[in-house]
């Protein structure tokens, strides 16, 4: 493989799975860690990546703030839209972060009344304006890359809370190993907000469907709704669809 289809195939990989590791890239592409590493170096060098210990990260994931570059913009909005129509007034939420959850915080209607606990500042800011809403921002350890709280605190405060419905994204997603991730505290206190909620609906662009991250979250029998940016009986989930409902 040539450097620049090697390359490209890493930015692909980052933005669809917004962090990836350099053990990973290596066995994927079947080269060393060092060329991995040259090759990170350079596209950061670019602008086209943000380079991190073990790896990187999309732009759009780092700095979700900006706006801009986000991957899958418009279908990430067609999640949101898809989403939102699960909520009904008066429920208690719990909320994950990423660039598609700060897309669902933006268009919650007016008229909504909800309580809201989230891991994600920028998801609580998002919502905080919202004349009908309790914002409750989980207190623990804020991740650089991953703009979350995790640790011990927060999966403490989530035992806590009986919510009717969370909302999560995902790195992997696939049938044999349901919901998946490549950070152990993330996996941690996403095990907790499943666990702390009546109902889980999983929102995820489409390619990331038969895709596999190092730890597991939970099987997909744990999970009542799985919203994708593509129509529901579209063929790519109708083997998913006897395992969870299709959004």
């Amino acid at each position: 493989m040539l450097k620049e289809e090697r390359q490209q195939y890493i930015i692909n990989q980052i933005n669809i799975h917004n962090k990836v590791l350099s053990t990973d890239l290596s066995a994927q592409l079947n080269v060393s860690e060092d060329t991995v590493r040259r090759d990170l170096n350079e596209l950061a060098e670019l602008g086209k990546i943000v380079k991190v210990y073990g790896g990187a990260l999309s732009k759009s994931f780092h700095y979700p703030f900006s706006g801009k570059d986000v991957y899958k913009k418009d279908g990430k909005k067609e999640i949101a839209r898809k989403a939102v129509t699960l909520i009904e007034d008066g429920m208690v939420l719990l909320i994950g972060g990423g660039t598609t959850m700060i897309e669902l915080a933006r268009i919650f209607p007016d008229n909504l009344h909800c309580t809201i606990f989230t891991i994600s500042p920028l998801v609580a800011l998002e919502l905080v304006e919202h004349p009908n809403m309790s914002v409750n921002l989980l207190a623990g350890q804020l991740g650089g890359n991953s703009h979350i709280v995790t640790g011990s605190q927060v999966i403490s405060q989530l035992s806590e809370i009986k919510a009717d419905l969370c909302f999560l994204g995902t790195n992997g997603l696939s049938l044999n190993d349901g919901i998946t991730d490549s950070d152990w505290e993330v996996v941690q206190v996403k095990k907790a907000m499943i666990k702390s909620a009546g109902k889980t609906a999983i929102l995820s662009i489409a390619e990331k469907l038969d895709s596999v991250q190092k730890m597991q979250i939970c099987n997909l029998n744990a999970i009542d709704y799985l919203i994708t940016d593509t129509e529901a009986d579209d063929e790519s989930l109708k083997r998913y669809a006897k395992k969870v409902a299709i959004l």
